[in-house]
């Protein structure tokens, strides 16, 4: 296979620009997308209960890497049915099947996060409820 060497950056193409293309995805993906913003305020609830129990710093890393996994997957997820949308726009049962299957992932992501949060979250709540 050839390889084509790699190409100075175009200009224009500035880190700035660059940023400001990611900011602009993550402006879309919050807009329009739902289960972003429930996942986003569930996220906040998590990381205040976090702050309120002063869980230790390891498992602060758990909870944000979850949070992000669960994030990422919902944006990726959110891209694979625009990209398939624009490359199907008539039903056919593979575009369903790669819909289907993101978003059977994010659910997944889902379920392992709460995991997460009951694991670190639940027994220091208890303690302090007692």
């Amino acid at each position: 296979m050839h390889q084509t060497p790699q190409q100075p950056p175009k200009p224009g193409h500035s880190l700035a620009r660059s940023f400001h293309f990611a900011f602009s995805g993550l402006a879309f993906f919050f807009k329009t997308q739902r289960n972003a913003r429930i996942e986003i305020l569930l996220a906040a609830i998590a990381c205040g209960l976090g702050a309120w129990l002063r869980i230790a710093r390891l498992q602060w890393a758990v909870l944000v890497l979850t949070i992000a996994l669960v994030l990422i997957l919902e944006g990726i997820n959110t891209a694979i049915e625009a990209a398939v949308d624009l490359a199907s726009p008539q039903r056919h049962p593979l575009a369903k099947a790669a819909k289907d299957l993101a978003a059977a992932m994010v659910l997944i992501a889902a379920i392992a996060s709460a995991l997460v949060g009951i694991i670190i979250l639940g027994p220091a709540l208890l303690q302090k409820l007692r």
